[in-house]
């Protein structure tokens, strides 16, 4: 059983993790089933989407009255834990929720931390969190820099990247729309400062002085766009700023065949929300487009320093400049680098990794 706290259709990173680790294992030939909150508004797109998996996937409905919401999804996973051989928690209520209910029905219990969930402020928060990580058979980590955020638990952590679906980053064979700038720089993922589109804002004025045509796409849900466009703006280079929204995978596809370089310049926010990863980065990879990418965070693991890519410090205006200028001058060679890259993460590689993993954690998984 697999207990997150997303799942799709809906866009995000540990429900398209989650949704990938239970494809992938039901493949394998083991029953799975999944808990998960309900997300959309139109509760018959779930259904539609659930009713096309090769898993049973279990929804728990979304309540005004927020108390009711978690005492129903403690008793799911409760009701359904004595039919589970091995019990998986990913994301921020279902690490306390499946360390409670395992109290009860002692399963063997894998967590997976993606970053945000371990690095609450509030001490109440972080104690409580520790508490139930000490509870799991096994813990993993999506990145070294997530495993870092719990290094004072002593627990031991294995670290397992997150994985990608080549089959559904395949460049198109001719373009819709086409993106404006020589060079194209492009991040893909909610207009946030987690994400970091600010960050790469705030670096135009200097990288217009090396790269005069460059343009800059940010594609994902707006968030904090307007709030972006003004700073844009008193910096001088709205006009050299795209806000494109959310957008059909197929011009997603589009945009990246379109990009010269991927862009994710994360920082973490003032309420501890981090960057785990950066699955973004392989997608745009698989397609052929090299990153750019902050160290300081989980992104470190998602780009190759100079294979895949770039890591450069936030704010460091001629690090990224003499990066991007870099990858310019040997496009055809990190185009192959980063698709190679992407393809060593592939799920069918990734899965094998907690195969083996879980097998550790007790007998019986069938």
């Amino acid at each position: 059983m697999i207990v997150t706290s997303e799942f799709p259709p809906l866009p995000g990173g540990i429900g398209t993790h989650a949704y990938q680790l239970a494809l992938h294992l039901s493949r394998k030939g083991y029953r799975v089933s999944v808990v998960a909150d309900q997300r959309a508004k139109q509760v018959e797109d779930e259904r539609d989407f659930d009713r096309n998996l090769p898993f049973e996937v279990r929804r728990v409905r979304i309540r005004n009255f927020r108390p009711i919401m978690y005492l129903n999804r403690i008793c799911l996973v409760f009701q359904n834990l004595r039919h589970t051989s091995h019990v998986i928690a990913t994301g921020k209520f279902s690490l306390w929720n499946v360390a409670l209910c395992t109290l009860i029905f002692k399963r063997p219990s894998l967590a997976v931390i993606h970053g945000t969930e371990v690095n609450y402020k509030t001490p109440l928060l972080r104690r409580s969190i520790a508490m139930a990580l000490r509870r799991f058979s096994a813990v993993v980590a999506v990145s070294h820099y997530t495993k870092g955020l719990i290094a004072h638990l002593n627990l031991p952590v294995a670290v397992i990247p997150n994985g990608i679906d080549l089959d559904g980053w395949v460049r198109p064979k001719s373009s819709k729309k086409p993106l404006a700038g020589s060079p194209v720089l492009t991040t893909v993922g909610r207009v946030s400062a987690r994400k970091g589109q600010l960050q790469v804002i705030k670096l135009l004025p200097h990288l217009l002085s090396r790269f005069p045509e460059l343009h800059y796409h940010c594609v994902g849900i707006m968030g904090e766009a307007a709030e972006f466009i003004k700073i844009a703006e008193k910096l001088g280079v709205a006009s050299r700023v795209t806000f494109h929204g959310s957008v059909a995978h197929d011009t997603l596809l589009d945009f990246l065949a379109q990009t010269d370089v991927f862009v994710m310049m994360s920082v973490e926010s003032t309420t501890g929300d981090v960057e785990g990863f950066g699955i973004a980065i392989l997608e745009a990879n698989a397609m052929g487009v090299p990153a750019i990418g902050a160290t300081g965070c989980g992104i470190e693991d998602a780009i190759k320093q100079g294979t895949s890519g770039f890591l450069v410090p936030n704010g460091d205006g001629k690090a990224f400049g003499d990066a991007l200028e870099h990858i310019l001058n040997a496009k055809d060679t990190f185009s192959d680098s980063a698709r190679q890259w992407a393809a060593a993460h592939d799920w069918n590689v990734v899965v094998e990794q907690y195969l083996e993993l879980l097998e550790k954690t007790g007998s019986g998984l069938s």
